[in-house]
């Protein structure tokens, strides 16, 4: 399983359980916390309503005032309120007034007047001198039809002569507690939602950098040419740092390595062939064999030198990253200093030479790498185009990219050899003298056109041989 995946999966189960335990636990605090606070209402209505009521329960009139028919009018009235969206269209008190003994002596419904409530916890309880309150349902086999009732004590002084006590259903509660629940619910599944998209994006951004990562080690295991990736985050920037790190190291290591066993293995063969010269320099011979083997020496000694820059150039490709610039590289202009500078070789051989890259075309990139590569380029075909032959370039543009071919007459290069021309070392004899180059060159050429992010193909085309 991804890592990504593994870390949604927890973020998900911690904050899923976390959102539910809260979520449920506020859920089930709302319909107690809604009761507590219409409870605490109820007792300050009932506690007014006893010093209203004090002088007619004392006096002994209750019944004989106006207090009934002020009862009767409430509960006719039409609040018509709007509270918190929900629509209020009655009053849903009751109250009813008890003597000292626990006798209702008024009550607004009228249904309980002149019996005994003594044994109601409310009344009960207020009598005693204790805080009074009760829940009773209206419908035993009804949950929602409890009715809660809190009384308070009408004092003579420090004598109780009677209880009032507030009615309220809790069903008149039931709207206000759907409404919570449900914005509760809504806003909490919001959160969690919210929440779970934030974790998916965080394994995506971290599982995202990780892959970058990879993708690059893999890369550089293979031997490929990448690009550090860019990634954010201290321990992920550290990371990628430390990566970079190890694989200049081991790569500047085995660079060094496999360099030194291949140009040891490369000087060799010019190494002996001087060595053989000069011991047989130093017995008597003649002056024309004499002249030959020191010409033997020299060529040999040019071969070493030019196996070792060119190696040296390769090297300097071969080690970096990406381009330290990039300019528009006029090419045609490019192409003529090049021709200029193998005139009296072209010259020499009868070559005919022909350029039709338009003056239009440029390539962006750096311009010591391409004339470079150019170079190794026509050098490359001037050995291999018989005296007379041709040798023509032309480029256009393809997709944003420029498409550069040289043409060289000259024989078809064998097919057990296409596909190893650029590979190290590997050439073909040149068709003047039968002796092969380095093997440097085209593999050079590849090196740049990569670095430039194109590549080189080599084939054969009628009449000759196509580079592009």
């Amino acid at each position: 399983m991804p890592l990504g995946i593994r870390i949604f999966l927890v973020y998900f189960l911690f904050v899923g359980l976390a959102g539910w335990f809260v979520l449920s636990t506020v859920m089930d605090e709302i319909r107690p916390g809604v009761r507590q606070s219409t409870e605490e209402t109820l007792v300050d209505t009932a506690n007014l309503l006893a010093e209203i009521l004090r002088d007619e329960v004392k006096a002994g009139r209750l019944q004989q005032g106006r207090l009934p028919q002020v009862l009767q009018a409430y509960g006719q009235r039409k609040p018509q309120a709007q509270i918190w969206g929900v629509e209020k269209t009655q009053v849903n008190h009751r109250i009813y007034v008890t003597d000292a003994k626990g006798v209702v002596l008024l009550d607004s419904s009228g249904a309980a007047v002149g019996q005994d409530y003594s044994r109601w916890n409310d009344v009960l309880r207020t009598l005693r001198g204790e805080y009074g309150a009760r829940s009773t349902k209206e419908d035993p086999n009804d949950p929602d039809s409890s009715v809660m009732y809190v009384a308070a004590p009408i004092m003579d002084g420090a004598q109780i002569i009677g209880v009032v006590s507030v009615a309220k259903p809790n069903r008149t509660l039931q709207p206000y507690i759907e409404r919570s629940e449900q914005r509760l619910a809504w806003l909490g599944g919001g959160l969690i939602v919210l929440g779970l998209l934030i974790g998916a994006l965080l394994s995506w951004w971290l599982s995202a950098a990780l892959r970058k990562l990879t993708r690059y080690a893999q890369a550089v295991s293979a031997g490929q040419r990448a690009e550090l990736p860019s990634v954010r985050g201290g321990e992920l920037a550290q990371l990628a740092e430390a990566i970079e790190r190890m694989r200049t190291e081991l790569e500047g290591k085995a660079y060094v390595e496999r360099y030194v066993h291949t140009l040891t293995h490369e000087l060799k063969s010019p190494l002996a062939a001087i060595r053989g010269a000069a011991e047989l320099l130093d017995s008597e011979m003649p002056a024309p064999q004499r002249q030959r083997f020191v010409a033997n020496i020299e060529q040999e000694s040019a071969r070493m030198q030019q196996l070792i820059e060119r190696l040296l150039h390769l090297a300097q490709v071969e080690q970096r990253q990406g381009l330290e610039e990039q300019v528009a590289v006029p090419l045609h202009a490019l192409v003529d200093s090049l021709l200029q500078a193998q005139m009296a070789r072209i010259e020499a051989a009868g070559l005919q030479i022909e350029n039709h890259i338009g003056a239009e075309i440029s390539a962006r990139g750096e311009a010591f790498l391409l004339r470079q590569a150019l170079a190794n380029l026509l050098d490359n075909a001037l050995d291999f185009t018989p005296p007379g032959g041709l040798i023509r370039f032309d480029a256009e543009m393809r997709a944003g990219q420029v498409e550069l071919r040289l043409f060289n007459q000259g024989e078809a290069i064998p097919d057990y050899a296409l596909a190893r021309l650029s590979e190290r070392f590997y050439s073909l004899p040149r068709p003047g003298n039968g002796r092969k180059s380095t093997g440097l060159g085209l593999n050079f050429v590849e090196e740049v056109m990569q670095l430039h992010g194109g590549a080189l193909h080599i084939g054969n085309v009628d009449g000759g041989v196509e580079a592009q």
